[in-house]
């Protein structure tokens, strides 16, 4: 799959990310805590506060809500623009409420952390820094310049300096680590779930072409019936005209290409039926078949099998399953796309495990994301070099993603290495310089069954 139809796909899918219901809902709770706090602020504690100021700020979120419920749609999803107006009205209203009961001497400042960690979890990351900014300016303001909370005696309620200082730094930190944090969470979610549809893209189109087979069989078997219908019909049309010599060589030509047609989907019917590369093949087959599209591109694959200690000398046959064949054909083109002029391709078995080796003679893993190696959309800065050599290529990281978790369901364990030293002058360089994959399979996960057929496939006969 290509880094940009994939790139469209999650623009389209990404668009209107946050329903105008949920905020609705968040909203009357928030009226519902406002409301009560100021209640009971007022009728239990006998604190004296500006009524009809903070009633008109909470009657103005009342109002925005029933307009939002009663001109829009219940499915209504909210633009960015849109989304950042809505959290800005709640930012700016929290803002003016607690002005008017005594700023961060209110414990309710906590919550302008709300709309920041909101638009952090789900809007984009210029709608977060200007709402984070405006958040900071806010309590800030409300520090400085606000009503301050009275008794009914007239005694102000104030905190020393330090303390109050220390709640606006508290809340500082708190808008910037959890906007931080909400925004680093959300996004590696979002990034493993793009990651997980392509990889179920990649694995449902490796398992059509797999499915092909089945499909010829299944065509073969039903369009059995009508082919010799037509050739039984021909043949009586063939003793009626036995004294009219041109329609007699007509008739006849329909009974050969009936024969012909029967002759042919006999044949693929059998090799759908019987062609074992689409149940199990031998190792090296597997390995040959998920790189035959890169051995055209200009660099040379060597392939080996041997067995390891205690292995039988017999190469083994293994199960050639959609996730392997496209797992292992990503894995090599990552290898062909940086190796200078060789890719090495191992398999090796034991009793109990297989094992596959992908090597190549290129410069290796960068050592910064090497420990990243597996997540979906690891990006790296490229040098001038690297564009020269390869300016159609994204680094997006998405295939090795796509090969991992492929090959991670059918019980293969994957590790990346480097095989050298990249601070070894070229002459002092092994051979097989460049980046490792290698996959362990338990043999049991990984080879066909006993007792199934082994041999040539039988060619389709035409």
């Amino acid at each position: 799959m290509s880094s940009t139809g994939f790139g469209l796909l999650s623009q389209t899918t990404r668009s209107d990310w946050v329903r105008l219901r949920t905020l609705i809902l968040l909203r009357w709770l928030a009226i519902g805590g406002q409301l009560a706090a100021i209640t009971v602020a007022d009728q239990f504690y006998g604190i004296v506060l500006p009524l009809g100021l903070c009633y008109m700020a909470v009657g103005a979120s009342v109002i925005a809500n029933l307009i939002s419920i009663f001109v829009y749609p219940e499915n209504k999803r909210l633009s960015e623009l849109e989304a950042m107006l809505t959290l800005l009205f709640d930012l700016s209203q929290l803002s003016f409420l607690l002005y008017l009961t005594g700023g961060l001497t209110n414990p309710f400042a906590l919550l302008i952390l709300a709309p920041v960690t909101i638009s952090a979890s789900a809007l984009e990351l210029r709608t977060t820094l200007v709402l984070g900014a405006l958040a900071i300016l806010f309590t800030t303001i409300i520090t400085l310049v606000n009503v301050p909370l009275r008794l009914a005696n007239g005694v102000a309620l104030r905190v020393p300096v330090v303390f109050e200082f220390g709640f606006w730094l508290a809340i500082v930190i708190g808008i910037v680590f959890l906007g931080v944090y909400s925004r680093r969470v959300s996004t590696e979610i979002r990034s493993m779930s793009d990651a997980l549809l392509a990889t179920q893209m990649a694995l449902a189109r490796e398992q059509k072409l797999t499915d092909l087979g089945g499909v010829v069989a299944a065509a073969a078997h039903e369009l059995g019936t009508p082919l010799a219908t037509i050739k039984l019909v021909s043949a009586e049309m063939m003793e009626e005209l036995a004294d009219n010599p041109q329609m007699f060589e007509d008739a006849k030509l329909i009974r050969d290409q009936a024969d012909r047609c029967r002759d042919i989907l006999r044949g693929m019917g059998r090799a759908g039926k019987d062609d074992l590369h689409l149940r199990n093949a031998p190792l090296e087959s597997v390995l040959r078949e998920a790189a035959e599209p890169h051995l055209g591109r200009g660099k040379t694959l060597h392939f080996t099998v041997y067995p390891g200690p205690g292995g039988s000398e017999r190469q083994p046959v293994i199960l050639r399953r959609p996730e392997v064949i496209h797992g292992l054909r990503n894995l090599i083109q990552n290898a062909v796309d940086f190796a200078a002029g060789n890719v090495w391709v191992d398999g090796e078995w034991t009793e109990r495990l297989v094992t596959v080796r992908i090597v190549d003679d290129g410069a290796g893993y960068p050592a910064q994301v090497i420990g990243r190696i597996g997540d979906p959309f690891v990006r790296s800065r490229r040098s001038a070099q690297d564009l020269e050599k390869r300016p159609e290529y994204e680094g997006m990281g998405l295939g090795l993603f796509i090969a991992k978790t492929l090959l991670e369901r059918t019980g293969a364990e994957l590790s990346f290495a480097n095989a050298s030293d990249p601070f070894l002058q070229p002459d002092e360089r092994p051979e097989r310089c460049g980046a490792i994959v290698e996959l362990v399979w338990q043999a049991a996960e990984i080879i066909a069954p006993e007792g199934g057929v082994t041999g040539s496939n039988r060619p389709i006969e035409i």
